[in-house]
């Protein structure tokens, strides 16, 4: 008997809260989320879960198991990496992404990061919804900082910048904004995050100092990718990442702002984007999330991407 396998499914049960929730994290269906339960209370000779077909409690002796057992996993994931810090990292790899940098960064890169690290299996959450590293096996997430959580431990992996651009035909008919104050006077393309409903703000350093810019959204998206083609079609300024922007600019549907030739570029430049890889605890850097990590800062640095998707 799987015993290991047994516990790992009753852990993950309790943590997801559901038999239901638990199937799905596993990929496996309720039914045998279910047998896996029966199997070990079976095994242990008592109850772990009262349930019934609306609740899930756990007993007296699961919640004493649960405490007893609950960091069992992890403690022979740490194992491991200790016996095999000398070879190549292993295993399967679970990192979430948004869906802009998943696209238009991360994807190409993947082949290169396999072909370095063969052993290693990959799958990729692309989501801007926010993620729950222990209730969905998340081992890294990528993130911005405006992503960032208190329950995450974040290191910064690169810094992106921000392009604030609009088509030709938008500047030729409503002008280009002189400063980043003028951007209030044209029509705005602005991100709205899925998660809690914000506006991606517009900010800009000046002297130092950042500051947010007001805008008159026009059009209101949580794909970046639609508001670059609203942007394209003239639809008004979009503020996009240079992995976005970038390919747009070569191809001449976009024009870029506030370049350092710009009059005020001395005074005030968009603020760029931090780009961080976040993980539960600093015990979850393991081996392969490092390789992933360590690969994409040096990817970044040396040769940043930028492809259209």
């Amino acid at each position: 008997m799987d015993t290991l396998g047994l516990i790992n499914t009753y852990i993950r049960v309790v943590e997801t809260g559901s038999i239901a929730a638990a199937a799905r994290a596993q990929g496996q269906s309720a039914a045998a989320v279910s047998q896996s339960l029966s199997r070990l209370e079976a095994h242990l000779g008592v109850r772990l879960l009262s349930r019934t077909t609306r609740s899930m409690v756990l007993t007296e002796s699961g919640a004493r198991y649960f405490e007893k057992v609950r960091h069992i996993p992890r403690d022979i994931d740490l194992a491991a990496q200790s016996a095999t810090m000398t070879s190549e990292p292993q295993g399967a790899l679970r990192a979430a992404t948004t869906t802009a940098f998943g696209r238009h960064v991360l994807a190409p890169l993947m082949p290169a990061f396999k072909a370095a690290y063969p052993r290693i299996g990959i799958e990729l959450i692309s989501t801007d919804r926010r993620v729950d590293h222990r209730l969905e096996g998340i081992d890294v997430s990528i993130r911005i900082k405006a992503q960032l959580s208190e329950s995450l431990v974040a290191r910064p992996i690169a810094s992106r910048p921000f392009i604030f651009c609009a088509s030709p035909a938008y500047l030729q008919r409503a002008g280009v904004p002189a400063t980043p104050e003028d951007l209030q006077k044209h029509a705005c393309l602005v991100f709205r995050y899925p998660t809690d409903g914000r506006y991606l703000p517009w900010n800009f350093v000046r002297h130092g100092h950042t500051f947010e810019v007001k805008t008159n959204p026009e059009f209101v998206c949580d794909d970046i990718d639609m508001l670059a083609q609203i942007a394209v079609n003239g639809g008004g300024i979009a503020r996009l990442a240079d992995f976005v922007a970038q390919p747009l600019i070569e191809l001449g549907l976009l024009v870029p702002l506030f370049e350092p030739h710009h009059p005020d570029a001395a005074t005030a430049q968009p603020e760029p984007m931090d780009i961080y890889a976040c993980v539960t605890e600093r015990s979850a850097l393991n081996s392969k999330v490092r390789a992933l990590i360590d690969f994409l800062e040096h990817a970044l640095r040396a040769d940043p991407p930028r492809h259209l998707g």
